[in-house]
């Protein structure tokens, strides 16, 4: 039998070493193990290596200036080549054969080979026992962390354990089941966070690693995307390409015990709540809202449980902005998206009673929108003025008008009103890569979905208390009854439509979190095939005509693009890696 050596990844290729900032490449640093692990400073350096990648799909520029959220009904993207990748994405061109999203295989086993060969060299470096005992718990969360991004997009992996395989290795590795590689993930957050602080007894110097409050955070994560419909039989188109009981063990569970599921998701967001480590970032007494629009603005904050501090930048600005404010305006939100944020009184534009105008369409809102779209109108710092101006981006505007603007919005979720992509400030910013508000979110959803097995079942007081925190902080007005909105007596199915929602609006443009979603509801099917909405305004006499439009943009989703496909290379190199259903 010929014989197949590892090229499971690229990280599983070469014995020892990394890419990029490598401590272990000889040929670019000239150090070997003994150099690196034999050092406590490059000990430590090796894992901060491991720590530099967990932005990896947060970033904004992650295929040329794409990502995921173009490719869902939240946004559009500026380009239009066929061969860009976020272009490839939404319009489902891409295929096992053609895998272009750099990264979404690789980079993560990468990593975890770089958390198994530290794990391995530790007990003999010079780290102290106590310090050893903490960078262990850090570098298995990290491990999960890659783990969990593989099992969320492409279903069960195979689990490698502890191993470090070298370039003289035969591998022909099984992918595990989707059960097995929750219970691996969910079991190596558990023990790390035995071995973590606590977020406060961390010191100053030591901001931003992994504490116990971050592993029970993840944990909530993966839970709740554990019980999820697309894992659980929930997703008819999807379950009919599913050919064989091994197959649907990959990519989900094979039981009905999904109420199960959904209790254990309520339990560890329910469990991070109580832990008090963590609060919303509430300021309304600046301005309603305010709270949320400074909250991506602080690197140190009560809010971000897991993120990637950057030096002073302007990140989205560049990614988000205008032309007059020296953006690339990469990421303009749709319609669709626009239509979602209620009213300032909690009720959504449909309600005959929240006040919708529709030819004033943007007065009072919900303070969130304001803070996450330009609209026209809208202020904004402009450099050459030195102050605050009018966006325009009603049709042939000057720079900025439609059809500069692909939907009639420019995005500015997380940007800094006070400076633009083409001044000369920066702003002192982490990514959030999982936030406090998430995690309420998570609870409400998971807590709503455990409620009786009916969706006409009455909704928990708990959705409501959940839902309510957000929209305090987010300024909407509490109202006589203190519902911030919401409908009384709701049924278990109305609240899920509200959770939706508010985890849409909420954590609009972070990270995967929209196309994450839509696929885990097994929903995208219904809401990302077709032509996302835009608002063409036009200006006559002074008064402004809104025009609801179709892009020229088409999406499509098809059932098996609930899970990527994993590259065919690497089936190739491994047969005994099953591909995932449909591709």
């Amino acid at each position: 039998m010929k014989r197949i050596y590892i090229i499971l990844l690229l990280a599983l290729i070469a014995a020892v070493g990394c890419k990029k900032s490598t401590f272990l490449d000889s040929k670019s640093t000239g150090l070997d193990e003994q150099a690196v692990f034999g050092d406590s400073t490059r000990t430590m350096a090796f894992l901060t290596r491991v720590y530099e990648d967990i932005g990896f799909a947060f970033m904004k520029s992650r295929w040329e200036v794409g990502n995921t959220e173009q490719a869902t009904d939240d946004a559009e993207y500026t380009l239009e080549n066929p061969a860009r990748r976020t272009v490839s994405l939404y319009q489902a061109t891409y295929s096992a054969t053609s895998f272009p999203f750099d990264g979404m295989w690789n980079t993560p086993w990468v990593n975890i080979r770089r958390v198994n060969l530290f794990l391995s060299k530790l007990p003999s470096t010079p780290l102290s026992a106590s310090l050893q005992r903490r960078v262990t718990g850090e570098a298995r969360f990290l491990r999960a962390y890659y783990y969990a991004y593989l099992l969320v997009n492409f279903g069960g992996i195979p689990l490698i354990g502890e191993k470090v395989f070298g370039n003289e290795d035969i591998i022909n590795v099984e992918r595990s089941s989707f059960k097995d590689c929750v219970d691996y993930i969910v079991s190596e957050l558990d023990e790390s966070a035995k071995l973590l602080p606590a977020p406060s007894e961390y010191a100053d110097a030591d901001y931003g690693r992994i504490t116990k409050g971050t592993c029970m955070a993840l944990k909530s994560r993966v839970l709740l995307h554990a019980a999820s419909p697309v894992f659980n039989g929930g997703v008819p188109s999807y379950e009919s390409l599913k050919s064989n009981s091994e197959v649907k063990a990959l990519v989900g569970y094979t039981d009905n015990n999904v109420q199960a599921r959904w209790q254990a998701a309520a339990k560890a967001a329910d469990d991070v709540i109580k832990s008090g480590y963590y609060a919303l970032n509430i300021e309304n007494n600046v301005a309603p809202g305010y709270g949320f629009y400074n909250v991506f603005l602080k690197r140190v904050n009560s809010e971000y449980i897991l993120f990637q501090n950057r030096p002073p930048n302007r990140d989205m600005e560049n990614h988000y902005l205008p032309s007059t404010r020296g953006g690339g305006k990469n990421s303009m939100p749709s319609q669709n998206l626009v239509d979602c944020f209620p009213m300032k009184n909690g009720k959504a534009i449909t309600d005959p009673a929240s006040g919708y105008s529709a030819t004033n369409p943007y007065v009072n809102r919900d303070p969130r929108f304001g803070y996450t779209i330009i609209y026209n109108e809208s202020l904004y710092y402009l450099p050459s003025a030195g102050a605050k101006t009018k966006v325009f981006t009603y049709e042939n505007a000057n720079t900025d008008g439609f059809p500069s603007t692909k939907t009639g919005y420019y995005g500015r979720k997380m940007c800094d009103e006070n400076i633009s992509a083409n001044s000369s400030f920066n702003t002192n910013r982490g990514w959030p890569l999982l936030r406090y508000a998430e995690i309420i979110l998570n609870y409400a959803e998971a807590i709503n979905e455990a409620t009786g097995a009916s969706d006409a079942a009455i909704a928990p007081a708990e959705a409501y208390q959940a839902i309510a925190q957000l929209r305090l902080r987010a300024g909407i007005d509490a109202g006589l009854d203190n519902l911030y909105g919401l409908k009384p007596g709701m049924t278990k199915a109305e609240m899920r439509a509200i959770i939706r929602n508010e985890r849409r609006i909420e954590l609009a443009f972070e990270g995967d979190h929209r196309w994450n979603d839509m696929c885990r509801w097994g929903i995208a099917e219904t809401v990302n095939n077709g032509y996302n909405q835009v608002m063409r305004i036009t200006l006559s006499n002074g008064v402004y005509t809104y025009n609801r439009q179709p892009s020229t943009r088409l999406h499509s989703f098809r059932p098996e693009m609930y899970l990527f496909p994993i590259p065919l290379s690497e089936i190739r190199k491994m047969p005994a890696m099953k591909q995932n259903p449909g591709w």
